[in-house]
């Protein structure tokens, strides 16, 4: 497996390794603390989780990829659902030599830690879901159009159009999209073959009655059999997901913590990053 670093700005540094045949890009924040995996949501990538890498977090070592099909890393054998991203990643893990973990999911993201954590729990320190899938069944009713023949692939086409629906998505009104931050999601969106991944995906965890149901019942298992610390971060004025959803899921899991954030949509990884960062740290330097 071998591996290609490519300089991104500064002081960071984007690599690329081969998983399985599959061209993964990764950012490693290179500290010698606690290993963090963060995973981005779907049609998101590694650039999701810039204002963790930019703050004062070198009581950890960071660790963002972009999940096959997404951003710059290669398409692999789409579509993917959360089981199988989650043996993915550990390959993932694997070839970087990380022994355990530390879990944090955004959206999808927070999906595939928790089938993470159910596939190798005991290479699992913590669990931060932020704003996670699977937890409950509602979800935006243009996905629900998307799983349609036909319709699905015109809602998705990449364009102009795409770009600015999912900016809408999956950030509160108040949060100020910078011009770096919007040209990564176009670049996302406009790559070829990225829309029909995401499409794919999006319809193996989603049908028109919302977010499977069978993919519900896995995290909820997940959440129940957790024996390490979980946070629940959830942006009350998140559109995408309802942050009832992570209230439901703190009752089922006896190891878990529930945060919920004013003034924040679907991304509080970025929406609010001082408040998420803190939980962050806390919850990790201190497990």
């Amino acid at each position: 497996m071998n591996q290609m670093p490519m300089r991104r700005g500064r002081d960071l540094i984007d690599s690329y390794i081969s998983v399985d045949g599959v061209q993964v890009r990764y950012r490693d924040s290179g500290g010698t603390g606690p290993t963090v995996l963060l995973l981005h949501g779907i049609g998101g990538s590694l650039e999701l989780w810039s204002a963790q890498f930019a703050s004062d977090n070198r009581a950890m070592r960071l660790i963002a990829l972009d999940l096959p099909g997404h951003g710059l890393s290669g398409f692999g054998g789409q579509p993917f659902a959360p089981k199988t991203f989650a043996a993915f990643v550990w390959k993932l893990a694997d070839a970087l030599g990380l022994s355990k973990v530390h879990l944090a999911g955004n959206s999808l993201g927070g999906a595939i830690c928790l089938q993470m954590q159910v596939l190798q729990p005991a290479r699992v320190q913590t669990v931060l879901l932020a704003a996670a899938a699977n937890l409950g069944r509602d979800c935006p009713m243009p996905f629900r159009l998307m799983t349609l023949p036909g319709l699905g692939t015109l809602m998705s086409r990449a364009g102009p159009m795409a770009i600015t629906q999912q900016i809408q998505a999956i950030f509160g009104p108040s949060f100020v999209v910078t011009d770096e931050l919007r040209k990564t999601i176009e670049r996302n969106v406009m790559r070829p073959g990225a829309q029909a991944a995401f499409l794919a995906t999006l319809r193996r965890m989603t049908d028109l009655g919302g977010q499977r149901a069978s993919l519900v019942g896995d995290a909820h298992a997940a959440l129940a059999s957790a024996s390490v610390p979980v946070l629940l971060l959830h942006g009350r004025q998140d559109s995408v997901i309802p942050f009832a959803h992570s209230e439901h899921a703190h009752k089922l899991a006896p190891t878990s913590r529930l945060q919920l954030v004013d003034g924040c949509g679907h991304t509080p990884q970025l929406e609010q990053s001082a408040v998420f960062n803190a939980a962050l740290r806390a919850l990790v330097v201190q497990a």
